[in-house]
């Protein structure tokens, strides 16, 4: 009778924790709040008298569960653009870009197109798009390129003189 008072608020916060997790559009914050509700669940599950449960669910459903999405999350949270070999790119262009990625929760990644065996823009299919001399980006996904330009940082990039467009005009509004 005396777990039913301890009982009652931490099972008020899985419902709690779940409309939070769901309403989040950052995946660091879903990550953190994904790892809460393991640990009430688990929390959960001990109060109930189920040891066995609540360590499994300590175990694999945040611990686990939790580390794979990390590891996935940072992964996956990279732009990745196709540069020329033979042209530098600007000091000023890759730390505009960055900041301006960093609003969007993305890390720039820019890779020699002769790395992947041609220097022909929109040639590279593992890669978002390509940044030309240092001021022309060109993006393969027509949603991700209508995702940035909504950030103040296009509005800097455009004010420095760079151009924002898809990979070639046969392209726009599809998806890769």
């Amino acid at each position: 009778m005396n777990d039913f008072y301890l009982l009652l608020p931490v099972t008020a916060l899985l419902p709690l924790t779940a409309v939070l997790l769901v309403s989040r559009a950052d995946p660091y914050q879903v990550l953190i709040l994904r790892g809460v509700l393991g640990v009430v669940a688990a929390l959960v599950y001990a109060l109930l008298g189920a040891a066995d449960v609540a360590l499994t669910e300590a175990m694999v459903g945040t611990l686990l569960s939790t580390t794979l999405y990390a590891v996935a999350l940072r992964s996956s949270m990279v732009l990745r653009l196709a540069v020329p070999s033979d042209e530098p790119v600007e000091e000023a262009a890759t730390e505009l870009l960055a900041s301006w990625l960093k609003q969007a929760r993305l890390r720039l990644q820019l890779v020699p197109a002769a790395a992947h065996g041609t220097d022909k823009p929109g040639m590279t299919g593992d890669l978002h798009g390509d940044l030309i001399g240092s001021r022309r980006l060109r993006l393969r996904n027509d949603r991700l390129r209508q995702r940035l330009l909504a950030l103040e940082g296009a509005r800097r990039w455009q004010g420095w003189g760079g151009e924002i467009g898809p990979i070639d005009a046969g392209s726009e509004g599809t998806d890769p």
